[in-house]
Formats: structure tokens, sequence, C-alpha cells
């Protein structure tokens, strides 16, 4: 059975939803001055910097391993989500995971489609082996639309012929903006964070005039082959359930080693609520280990 806890913040997210009519301008602001009154801790180092042109935070946790690297991609549909937003979640896999993250600001949809954010998670990490780091100990992570662009990154540096990093982690990963799997409709009634309308919104203004179905937009319709282990964390009250469970035979067909980490009840991204759920500091403990283990 759930937490009390996760009870409580679904009850409260159902009490507050998103206020209609917002542009995503004002959306982005409301975040952004949410996620600001939560500082972060005084044992974490962070930095402002920029990767070559791409404004970035570096985080480390005390006692990382400073030679194991962490990109992080936030999700927020290409449209939404910041390093304000996504900074304390950083700063919990920086602890968990031992490593050093380096959380991107890429551009974002509707000013910048489809490809300027993959354009800068790809420079953010060649940036990163340039400075020295070893792709043997990074590691690429995203949630929702980050995990659909960290999929993305792999797919494009293979195809480039470049050294991909050792493993991937993807967090109720939106991996198909054509809008094509079941549980959109299915899971509809019991998803309380997302709906199939604020998807097809972000994919329109993301894919803009390319093709939905591009293997770099859209990695469900990806030859995976070459791609390294892989550990996916999706909700079953998600309408993105269906994204992992389609991805993941595909992943394991291509003779990928992936596992595919279904939590019973859980919403869309609930490792980002780590600071009251218990489920969630237990997800991000399993990354942790899984990180670890394979950098």
């Amino acid at each position: 059975m759930p937490s009390i806890e996760f009870q409580e913040i679904v009850k409260l997210i159902r009490e507050n939803p998103t206020p209609k009519g917002l542009s995503i301008v004002e959306r982005r602001e409301a975040e952004d001055g949410m996620a600001a009154q939560f500082p972060l801790p005084p044992t974490i180092y962070h930095e402002e910097i920029t990767a070559v042109s791409i404004p970035a935070l570096l985080l480390a946790a005390k006692e990382v391993d400073d030679g194991r690297v962490i990109l992080y991609l936030h999700g927020g549909g290409y449209c939404l989500g910041s390093i304000l937003t996504h900074r304390d979640f950083a700063q919990r896999l920086s602890t968990a995971c031992g490593a050093r993250v380096l959380l991107i600001d890429y551009r974002r949809a509707p000013e910048h489609p489809f490809p300027a954010a993959l354009e800068d998670a790809l420079t953010a990490y060649r940036w990163l082996l340039a400075e020295g780091v070893d792709p043997s100990r990074m590691s690429i992570i995203g949630d929702s639309a980050g995990g659909g662009l960290a999929v993305a990154t792999l797919l494009a540096l293979r195809d480039a012929g470049e050294r991909l990093p050792e493993t991937a982690v993807l967090l109720s990963p939106w991996l198909d903006l054509a809008l094509t799997g079941e549980s959109l409709v299915t899971k509809e009634a019991e998803d309380i964070v997302l709906t199939t309308a604020q998807l097809q919104e972000f994919s329109e203004l993301y894919v803009g005039n390319s093709d939905a179905q591009n293997p770099l937009i859209s990695p469900l319709f990806a030859d995976l082959v070459g791609l390294p282990p892989i550990l996916i964390q999706v909700g079953s009250a998600e309408i993105l359930l269906d994204d992992a469970i389609r991805f993941a035979p595909k992943a394991k067909a291509a003779n990928i080693e992936v596992v595919l980490d279904i939590w019973g009840e859980m919403i869309h991204v609930w490792q980002g609520f780590a600071g009251i759920m218990p489920e969630a500091k237990q997800a991000i403990m399993k990354i942790g280990a899984f990180v670890r283990e394979k950098t």
C-alpha cells in the first residue's frame, strides 16, 4: 500500500490543479518561483557554469567520486523545466550515486524546437569529455521529456561514431511524441500529473515541421543496437506507461541490458518528491545502486 505521504501528495495535486489558460512563459515563471523557495542544502557544492554556450549547474555532494559524472537532462515536455526546478533532485542523485552532476539548461520549445535540445545535450556531453571526464565513468539520466532526450543523445552519439556514456537511467520517459501508446487512454483517469492534451501541445511545439516518428524525437521508433545498459523507472498510474513498456523489449531485442522497474500506483516522476515521500527515496536509492555498479 502506498505511504501516507504519497497519499497526501496525491490529494494536494488533485486539489491544486494547474490553472487553465496560462502561457508557457507563465507556467515557467510559476514553476521557477515555487522551486526557488527551496534552497540547496549547505553541504552541497554547486557552481553555475557554462558548458560551451549552455548554462549549467554543477553539483556535488560530500565525498563523491569526482571521476563519476552524471549528465542530467530535465523534463518538462521540452517546453518547461529548468536548472531551478530540478536542482534539488540533482543534488539527491549526487548523494545516491556518489557522482558529480551536470544539470543543463538546454534550449526549450516553442522558441527553440527540435533539434535545439538535442544539439545542446550533445554539446554538453562533448564538453564533459573535453574537460577530461572518462565516458566509462559517465551516466546520462533524464526524466519525462529528458528521458527521451537522453536516448536521443545516445543515438546521435552512436550514429556519429562517438564513444557513449557507460549507462543511462530513464525516469517516466517520454519516448513517443507521436502519441501512439494505449496507456494515453487506459491510464488517463489515473494520471493526476499529465493529460494527453498537454502532451499533444508540447509535442506540436517541439516537433514543429519535423516528423514526430523521427527516432531522434521519438526514440521508441529507433534502431537501438549499440546503446549502453539502461534502467527505466515508471509508475503504473501514468499515461506514459506504455512508452516504457514498449521500449524495454525493443532494447532487449537489440541485445541491450535493460531493467524495466514498474512501481505500482506511482505517479509521473514521483522520484521528485524525495524530500517527502518514502517511495521516492527508495527509487533514488535503486538509481544510485545501478549507477555505482556500472560506473
